[in-house]
């Protein structure tokens, strides 16, 4: 089914917002609610409606904190722009910022003030200078906000409006049900203003404590603090840890149909005012669950759905040199809509996550994951189950050191990564590349030693003038994974076959140690097979096409054609 939201009237898109405010809530509050939302949006400038190119071959999407790069003298979102657009301005078209607001904990995720600028960062000023320059994508940290927060302080004070903005439970209440992402307790005890201790949800730690949706009140909160990141310059949107959003004491609290409402309540908002901004969902799960917020083909959710099943497949592929199962899984992708694409990417702030293949992985073959993050230097995290045991969650490594081998020469370590990455850009949906990886950062074991928690193994702070000393000297692991990159990006963004809504289809040669993608534009003008070989040794494969040339290098091939030890080439199908 082929659908867009941008198409459809603006009285049926409100006629969807009073459906589901309905579902959401009691008729009287639905009712007050919708009318709330509808003067609110009423108000709201009305934003650019012209086609936007968001869903292009173009379309490269840059994942950084801002204070990745610094700079003496100089506030960090500035030493940012100034590095991107002069390293990589022609390559990157979008800049995920991740979390820039005050904060208290979790390296940013714990949000203090949704509408202020951590000013050791920089100014909204410096914000708007980047929007000049590039996409931007904002994260919207709303399935909980920081213990530390003037909202927070305010339920705890018995403020009125503020009575029931934060989910709280009974410390008797059967909670067994509940999935958990973490370990530590989903209650917390916090006392109030009048000597009341309150049992408050927190579903990522202490300090996080969670919204309660259950009251339109904050559901029309957010959508206001939503619409001020569409005033300050996002063209997208990522909705974080948005599966626990909805909780009902004895179920899993995951997922449940309130989680989806309230997404298409948010969508159906901003295709009213800001049609052209993009909503992505951050759902570490296993891929069924996580696509389910594309939406159920009848009502759209999140354009973008982050394609978490990828990190952690290819990892395994890249492992054990083998493309069976990675191909067998690209074969089942798909999406509801025409302007729905998945978020590929490879490395994020967090760490891998191995939830995501469930059913796919077995245990034995996960643990051949976990015994490479060990011996390459990484950490393993994991979450509590409901029998109360443990199980691995997430594997703490950046990727770089995830996928090489530490015993190959820096040549054969470059190769190996870079066809990683290769593989992610070659595939339909919107390429995400994190900063660490672009620029072929290792672990940072004395940041986890300062920081005392594993992911910051992947959230090196360092100062720009390191790593543009290191892009320069052309000898350096930086250097060549930076300008291997920069040369893939470049190939990708001129090739149509490379839509993000083009057609794909994947297949091994060589006993799984050659993967081979196809992908055509959608209008089937371009044509071109991607061939990866991810074994150490030389491979020849014979293809299907003839009179090819190689993207990579502009070299003529045959059908027959011959791969070195972790070779890409992109073949372009002549018509």
């Amino acid at each position: 089914m082929q659908y867009s939201t941008t198409d459809s009237p603006i009285e049926t898109i409100k006629e969807r917002l009073q459906t589901l405010l309905q579902q959401l809530y009691p008729p009287e509050q639905a009712a007050k609610t919708n009318e709330r939302l509808l003067a609110l949006l009423a108000s709201f400038p009305k934003q650019p409606t012209e086609a936007d190119d968001y869903f292009s071959e173009r379309n490269i999407t840059l994942i950084t904190y801002g204070d990745t790069l610094r700079q003496a003298n100089e506030k960090p979102l500035q030493t940012l722009h100034h590095f991107l657009s002069q390293r990589v301005k022609d390559e990157i078209s979008t800049v995920h910022i991740l979390p820039f607001y005050p904060y208290s904990s979790d390296d940013g995720f714990s949000v203090i003030d949704y509408y202020a600028i951590n000013p050791e960062l920089g100014t909204w000023a410096d914000v708007k200078a980047l929007s000049g320059d590039f996409r931007l994508m904002f994260d919207a940290v709303i399935n909980h906000m920081s213990a530390q927060s003037a909202w927070f302080k305010s339920y705890l004070g018995g403020e009125p409006e503020y009575a029931r903005i934060f989910r709280s439970e009974h410390p008797d209440t059967d909670l067994r049900s509940v999935t958990r992402p973490r370990t530590s307790p989903l209650l917390t005890a916090f006392t109030r203003s009048n000597g009341e201790v309150v049992h408050v949800w927190t579903t990522f730690s202490a300090d996080q404590v969670d919204l309660d949706y259950s009251d339109p009140a904050t559901l029309m909160r957010i959508l206001e603090v939503l619409l001020f990141y569409v005033q300050q310059g996002a063209s997208a949107i990522r909705l974080d840890a948005i599966a626990y959003m909805w909780k009902v004491a004895g179920t899993t609290s995951i997922h449940l149909p309130e989680t989806h409402y309230i997404i298409q309540v948010m969508r159906a908002a901003l295709d009213m005012v800001a049609p052209n901004v993009i909503l992505i969902t951050e759902t570490n799960v296993p891929h069924a669950e996580n696509i389910s917020y594309f939406g159920d083909g009848k009502i759209p959710e999140a354009q973008l759905v982050y394609n978490f099943t990828l990190p952690p497949l290819l990892f395994y592929t890249m492992t054990v040199g083998d493309a069976y199962k990675l191909s067998e899984w690209i074969n089942t992708l798909h999406t509801p809509y025409d302007r729905t694409t998945f978020f590929n990417f490879t490395a994020s702030h967090d760490g891998i996550g191995v939830r995501p293949v469930e059913g796919i992985l077995n245990e034995p073959e996960l643990q051949q994951l976990i015994n490479k993050v060990e011996s390459s230097g990484g950490l393993v995290s994991y979450k509590a189950n409901s029998d109360g045991s443990k199980s691995p969650y997430e594997l703490n490594i950046t990727y770089v050191d995830a996928i090489i081998d530490h015993n190959e020469p820096q040549d054969s370590q470059v190769a190996r990564f870079l066809l990683s990455q290769a593989i992610m850009l070659s595939l339909a949906g919107v390429p995400a590349i994190y900063i660490h990886s672009l620029i072929g950062s290792h672990n940072d074991l004395e940041g986890v030693k300062t920081a005392g928690y594993p992911r910051a193994i992947n959230r090196r702070k360092i100062d720009v003038g390191e790593v543009n000393s290191e892009m320069d000297d052309p000898t350096s692991f930086r250097a060549g994974v930076f300008n291997g990159y920069k040369h893939l990006i470049e190939t990708r963004i001129q090739s149509p076959a490379f839509h993000p809504n083009g057609e794909q289809h994947a297949r091994i040669l060589a006993d799984g140690k050659v993967l081979v993608l196809e992908r055509k534009s959608p209008d089937h003008s371009e044509h071109v097979v991607c061939t990866f070989n991810i074994s150490p040794e030389p491979q020849t494969v014979e293809l299907q096409f003839a009179a090819t040339t190689d993207l990579l290098n502009n070299e003529a091939c045959t059908q027959q054609i011959s791969l070195a030890p972790y070779q890409v080439r992109w073949l372009r199908v002549q018509n």
